[in-house]
C-alpha cells in the first residue's frame, strides 16, 4: 500500500512514523517533508498548499491513501480535490475544515447550538470594535478570524492592548485576509486541556488529552508560539469533566455541523478551558495539533492507519481505539530567537535511538549527509514513561543529548501539570 502525507513539520513525523508500523504499508511520501523524517518516508520537494501538484503526483503514482495534515491545504479544498480523482483521504473537506479557516462560523455555531464557549461579538469596521473593547474592558481577547499560524490572537491584559491588537488587524493588514474580520471575546480562567479526536460525523472517539505550554519562555511568559512543549495526559481532564465534554460539547458539534450540511471526518481538534463553570470551548480545529500529536500517537495502542481508513469510510464505531496507560512529555527544541528572528541552518546530532525514547523533527533539512535546522521549531524531544514525572525527566535528559547549539528549549514543559493535585 502507497500512502501519502502532505505536510512537513514534527506533527507529520509523528503520523508517519506511525503509519509506518502498518505492516501493510510498503511505500510513504512526504510532500514536501523534512530532513529529519527523509529515511522514513520519501520526501517530495511539493509545497502542501499547491493542490494541483499533490493531486498530480498522487495521481502518477498511484497512491491508495492520503493524510492531509495542515490547516492550510484542509481548507483550500486539498481532500477534496485527491478524492475527485478516486483517493480515499484523511482529513475533512473544505466546507467541514471552516471550524478552524474561519473563527467567526465556529462562534456563531456554538451560540446557534448551544455548545459553550466564550461569550463574543465579530466585527469588520474598526469603530465599533474599539468601542466594544472599551465597554467590555480588560483583559479580553483579540482573534483574527482566519487562519494565521497559530500567532492570530492576542490575550490582552489591557484596553490599550486590545485596541492595538485590533488596529494592527482591521487597519494595520496584519495577518493580510485572515485579520479583515476579527472576533472579540470574554476572557476565560482555568486550566487550559487539548482534545483530539477521531470522527467521521457520526461516532466520535477522544484521544488522550494532553497540556500545551504556547508561551516562548519559563513560566508562560513571552510571546505565543505554536508550542513549545506538550504533556499526555492533562490531569485537569478528569473523567467527570471528560463526560461532560463528551455530553455538551462533542457530540453537540458533530451534530451541529452535520445538521449545517458540513459532516466532519477526520481528527477534530478541541481548545478547552476547565472554568468554574465548567468545561468551555477555546477554539476548534480542523487537523492533529501540533505538539499535540507528538505526545498522544506515541500512547496509542491501536493501530493509526486502521483507525483512519475507518474513520474515511464511516465505520469508526466498529473499530477499537485504545491508549496505553503511561505518560509522555514533549519538549520543543527551537531556534534561538523564535518566535521572532532566528538564524537558519545550524547543524544538529541527534543522540543515539532509544526505548521509549522519539525525536520528531519539524525544522530541519539535510545537507551532504548533515541535518541543519531551518524553522522556527526544530525538534520535539519526546519520553513515554509510567509516570508523568518520569516522562518530564526522561524527555528532558533526552533533549539534553541533542548537539544543537543554537537551540533553546522551556526548563518547565510539564510543570503545572505535576503540580495540578495541589492546585
Amino acid at each position: 500500500m502507497k500512502v501519502l502525507v502532505v505536510g512537513g513539520g514534527g506533527r507529520e513525523h509523528a503520523i508517519v512514523r506511525a503509519i509506518k508500523k502498518n505492516p501493510i504499508v510498503r511505500k510513504i511520501y512526504a510532500l514536501p517533508g523534512n530532513g529529519g523524517m527523509a529515511s522514513e518516508a520519501e520526501c517530495v520537494p511539493v509545497k502542501a498548499t499547491d493542490i494541483g501538484a499533490i493531486v498530480r503526483f498522487a495521481s502518477e503514482h498511484r497512491v491508495n491513501y492520503a493524510v492531509v495534515a495542515p490547516d492550510d491545504p484542509l481548507a483550500m479544498g486539498a481532500v477534496d480535490a485527491l478524492e475527485a480523482v478516486g483517493i480515499p483521504c484523511f482529513g475533512p473537506n473544505s466546507a467541514a475544515a471552516i471550524i478552524e479557516s474561519s473563527k467567526a462560523f465556529s462562534k456563531e455555531l456554538m451560540h446557534r447550538y448551544g455548545i459553550p464557549t466564550a461569550r463574543f461579538e465579530t466585527f469588520t469596521e474598526l469603530a465599533p470594535a474599539l468601542e466594544y473593547i472599551e465597554a467590555q474592558g480588560a483583559p479580553i481577547v483579540v482573534k483574527a478570524d482566519g487562519l494565521a499560524l497559530g500567532k492570530g490572537v492576542t490575550v490582552a491584559m489591557s484596553v490599550e492592548e486590545a485596541k492595538t491588537a485590533v488596529r494592527d488587524m482591521l487597519e494595520g493588514g496584519k495577518f493580510g485576509a485572515s485579520g479583515r474580520k476579527v472576533v472579540i471575546e470574554e476572557y476565560l480562567e482555568g486550566p487550559e486541556v487539548s482534545v483530539l479526536t477521531f470522527t467521521d460525523g457520526e461516532t466520535i472517539v477522544p484521544m488522550v488529552s494532553s497540556m500545551d505550554h504556547k508561551r516562548a519562555h519559563d513560566g508562560d511568559t513571552g510571546p505565543n508560539t505554536g508550542g513549545m512543549g506538550t504533556v499526555a495526559p492533562n490531569p485537569y481532564y478528569t473523567p467527570e469533566v471528560a463526560e461532560r465534554c463528551m455530553r455538551e460539547i462533542f457530540i453537540p458539534t458533530i451534530r451541529a455541523m452535520r445538521a449545517q450540511g458540513r459532516t466532519f471526518k477526520g481528527c477534530l481538534y478541541f481548545g478547552l478551558m476547565v472554568t468554574r463553570d465548567g468545561p468551555k470551548v477555546i477554539e476548534y480545529n480542523c487537523r492533529f495539533g501540533d505538539p499535540e500529536t507528538q505526545v498522544v500517537l506515541p500512547l496509542l495502542e491501536s493501530d493509526l492507519l486502521t483507525v483512519m481508513q475507518a474513520v474515511t469510510e464511516g465505520r469508526l464505531k466498529e473499530v477499537e481505539v485504545k491508549f496505553f496507560d503511561k505518560h509522555s512529555c514533549c519538549v520543543v527544541l527551537a531556534s534561538k530567537g523564535y518566535p521572532g528572528k532566528y538564524e537558519s541552518g545550524c547543524e544538529i546530532e541527534l543522540p543515539e535511538p532509544e526505548a521509549n525514547r522519539e525525536i520528531y523533527v519539524a525544522g530541519a533539512e539535510l545537507q551532504d549527509g548533515k541535518l541543519l535546522s531551518h524553522g522556527g521549531r526544530v525538534l520535539g524531544v519526546v519520553a513515554v514513561e509510567d509516570t508523568l514525572k518520569d516522562a518530564v525527566a526522561g524527555a528532558y535528559d533526552y533533549a539534553g543529548r541533542v548537539k544543537f547549539e543554537n537551540g533553546f528549549c522551556r526548563s518547565d514543559i510539564g510543570a503545572r501539570a505535576l503540580r495540578a493535585p495541589a492546585e
